[in-house]
């Protein structure tokens, strides 16, 4: 299953630079993005974690599972081709063994993501409009919950790196369809048992989104 939507977040990210290329396809829009402009997104994100564990078991690993939630991004806009986006949602996801601890339920915990990133938009008076962004990402855990085999589990994010591209296209007058597609390396320690067991992951996920988003 995880190699089906990796398959498919590959074939959205192509899809994207093909589109990219084809900017003549795009209906006049009128006016676009200009200097001072704000862009508020709401999209439904799946976030399909990329890890590589390591733990203090010796053969054991650690899964993280993929999760669909809600998302809300802000973009300000410097110019008609540079902005700045900051996004913010926030996933729950299950952990449990592989390796020698395949078969054992870790538990689960919510991580905060907040992201920002510096994008370039391309075909500012063009209904199609694709860009692409990099920038930080700083996480951080929280409700962390033990499975029924463990009496303690604390996990410690940090910052990492993120990549993105993706497109908005003119709907209505200050309304666009949004899809984004993001990559962030992220190293995550977790903590088991008051260290009784401990891992590092590189949690690494690729976010895929798609929503709308009004022009201000």
């Amino acid at each position: 299953m995880k190699m089906k939507k990796v398959l498919l977040t590959t074939a959205f990210g192509l899809a994207l630079v093909g589109a990219a290329a084809l900017p003549a396809m795009a209906q006049d829009a009128g006016a676009g993005f200009q200097a001072g402009d704000i862009l508020v997104r709401g999209r439904i994100i799946d976030v399909v974690p990329q890890e590589d564990s390591s733990t203090s078991v010796a053969g054991g690993e650690v899964a993280v599972g993929n999760r669909v939630a809600p998302e809300l991004d802000f973009s300000y806009f410097f110019s008609e081709n540079i902005a700045a986006e900051l996004i913010l949602a926030t996933t729950k996801h299950e952990l449990d063994g592989k390796g020698t601890l395949t078969g054992t339920s870790i538990g689960d915990a919510w991580i905060v993501p907040p992201t920002i990133t510096l994008q370039y938009h391309f075909n500012p008076d063009q209904a199609f409009k694709p860009y692409v962004g990099a920038g930080l990402n700083y996480s951080w855990f929280w409700n962390e919950k033990p499975s029924a085999a463990f009496n303690k589990l604390e996990m410690t994010g940090g910052v990492g790196y993120a990549l993105q591209a993706g497109f908005d296209y003119k709907v209505a007058e200050n309304w666009y369809f949004n899809a984004d597609i993001k990559k962030i390396w992220l190293n995550v320690d977790a903590s088991i048992n008051s260290g009784g067991v401990t891992a590092d992951v590189d949690l690494d996920p690729v976010v895929v989104g798609v929503g709308l988003g009004y022009k201000f």
